[in-house]
């Protein structure tokens, strides 16, 4: 059954002005001639106006193959881009308007895809424009491969080997050049590729009915990029089978359609014809290569894969093979703003890095300035009880380290007072030699990294969390005060609560802290003493602990087990954060004297 195909347009009149716009928006460097709807011209911001100072590349045709040609317009490329309507021609007076825009002294090259009508427009705009004193050259791309060598005049089609040509012109005019050497690298390349084109479908012009001439199970090969009938239709094959075809007739010696033998080095486009996925087509690549190095004999120099001259929507793909030497490489691999040229693609295959490389890991403490993580030779006051709160918290944890087991082997798996245990003496090893105990906030930061370091499974995660989100709100402070410290522990709950999805009442290390976190924040609201508002907030610490043996687990791997064996004992998790920070309130109260 025939159906309209469904398309993202308004008027399919207006298709090829409304995308001219969109492009003008995505892409600031250019713009466009006013005179829609017939004069439809893309062309360099700062190449306007006449006085442009290089040769001009112009190149154009009919739209529907989007990026090509206005997606190639840039320094270093096309200059301006002539689009006629979908698959037609554009008129002579366009074609002109461009010339005009941006042909300067140097003169333009019009670079013209291989179709009757396209020769005859441009040609007649350029015996117009010389007829007005503009310099101008012609080179006409026909690099298809699929057609039996031509009979009469009308010779080979141009396909996506026009984009490499383009590419070729704009370097080569933006070096400098003089026409004339513009003109012959342009001519040279035409003559070194070909291509040849697969279609899985046909495609469909905005508001027409979508063909199904294919059929079911059915592939085209060497269809034209405006939807006319290939060489062959053959019975869909996989990718394999079809890549070796087609690099076969590309290749061919009967034809003799490139001039590329075994031992030489060549350039490979990989292009998608509309509706191919990316995935596709690096399939589709990935056949190809090999198959040039070990079949054909080819050393491949660049490979480029995207869609770079499409037909609307049609589904396959086309290969491009340019024969490369040293003067084409440089031109391919020359800087250009062209939006839609490959511009990651550089390097030969021997000089590119290899493709598998280690997983990188962070700058580790032996690669950071002795003078930001070391351990101060003279401690301030702060620094002091810094250093003395942080080992009687890991003194603490592993004081507990049996209890911590013993209660995890009846609610869980058994390991808490392992695992922190292993937390605590990398703690205060590291604090011997990196610890930068007059800075609170890298303090804190570093106490993370050693928990990182040796402390797997939920509490190492969680640890971490907690001190990266505390060391952020510290290192926003000016000053470290009793405020800063409340503050700081309410971001680190906050961020504990936010990624592992717990908050009080769910039986974890957040039943101790919270209450402390509100008790402490109650007291120093009231104007207590900070060391004695922290030793109230740490006994909050111990009774919220203690209260999660009769609570229902709602995190962790506790949910699994039964509210009778839950009752056995209170969250390990919960009273390990209760002993350190009970700890840490404790020193700070020994060693700090009442205002």
């Amino acid at each position: 059954m025939a159906f309209e195909a469904k398309k993202l347009i308004n008027d399919p009149n207006n298709a090829v002005t409304e995308y001219i716009e969109g492009l003008m928006e995505t892409y600031p460097g250019l713009q466009y001639l006013d005179g829609f709807p017939e004069v439809k011209v893309v062309l360099r911001a700062d190449a306007a106006g006449g006085d442009y100072s290089k040769v001009a590349v112009i190149s154009g045709g009919g739209s529907g193959h989007e990026p090509a040609q206005a997606g190639y317009v840039g320094e270093g490329m096309l200059t301006a881009a002539i689009c006629g309507d979908i698959f037609a021609s554009p008129p002579v007076d366009s074609i002109l308007a461009g010339i005009r825009a941006v042909t300067g002294p140097m003169g333009c090259l019009l670079i013209v895809t291989n179709y009757t009508g396209d020769r005859l427009y441009f040609g007649l705009a350029a015996e117009q424009a010389k007829s007005e004193g503009y310099k101008v050259e012609t080179v006409i791309v026909g690099d298809d491969c699929a057609l039996p060598p031509r009979r009469g005049i009308v010779g080979r089609r141009g396909l996506a080997g026009t984009i490499l040509v383009n590419k070729i012109a704009g370097a080569a005019a933006e070096a400098g050049l003089p026409l004339s050497d513009v003109a012959a690298e342009a001519k040279r390349a035409s003559e070194l590729v070909g291509t040849m084109g697969v279609a899985l479908s046909v495609c469909t012009l905005p508001g027409q009915v979508t063909s199904d001439r294919l059929g079911p199970g059915k592939m085209e090969l060497g269809l034209g990029i405006h939807g006319e009938p290939g060489a062959a239709v053959a019975d869909f094959q996989p990718v394999d089978i079809i890549v070796s075809h087609v690099l076969k007739e590309i290749l061919s010696t009967e034809t003799g359609y490139v001039p590329i033998k075994r031992g030489n080095r060549v350039v490979v486009m990989v292009n998608g014809l509309g509706a191919t996925p990316m995935m596709e087509l690096m399939i589709t690549c990935g056949k190809v290569v090999p198959r040039l190095q070990l079949e054909h004999g080819l050393a491949v120099d660049r490979v480029y894969t995207g869609s770079f001259m499409t037909s609307l929507d049609m589904s396959g793909f086309s290969i491009t093979v340019m024969k490369s030497d040293q003067a084409i490489l440089q031109r391919l691999d020359a800087p250009t703003k062209a939006p839609h040229w490959p511009v990651a693609v550089d390097g030969t295959k021997s000089n590119r890095p290899p493709a598998k490389i280690p997983i990188p890991m962070p700058a580790s403490r032996v690669t950071k300035s002795d003078e930001s993580l070391s351990r101060p030779t003279q401690l301030t006051p702060e620094g002091h009880i810094l250093e003395v709160a942080i080992e009687a918290a890991a003194n603490a944890i592993i004081n507990i380290k049996d209890d911590l087991n013993e209660w995890d082997g009846k609610v869980g798996d058994g390991d808490c007072g392992s695992t922190m245990h292993k937390g605590a003496m990398a703690v205060l090893e590291d604090m011997k030699k990196y610890y930068p105990l007059n800075d609170a906030a890298e303090t804190i930061n570093e106490i993370g990294l050693s928990i990182k370091r040796v402390m797997g499974g939920t509490s190492g995660i969680i640890y971490l969390i907690f001190c990266k989100a505390a060391y952020a709100q510290l290192k926003a402070s000016a000053q470290v005060t009793a405020k800063e410290w409340l503050e700081a522990l309410e971001a680190a709950i906050a961020a504990v609560s936010k990624y592992g999805g717990a908050s009080a009442g769910y039986r974890t290390l957040l039943d101790a802290l919270i209450p402390a976190s509100e008790v402490l924040k109650e007291r120093l609201n009231a104007g207590d003493d900070p060391s004695a508002a922290f030793a109230l907030s740490s006994e909050a610490a111990l009774a919220g602990a203690e209260s999660t043996q009769h609570m229902q687990a709602q995190a962790g791997r506790s949910t699994y087990v039964s509210e009778e064996a839950l009752a056995t004992a209170p969250d390990p998790g919960a009273m390990a954060a209760a002993s350190w920070y009970r700890a840490v309130a404790l020193a700070v109260k020994d060693n700090c004297s009442a205002p």
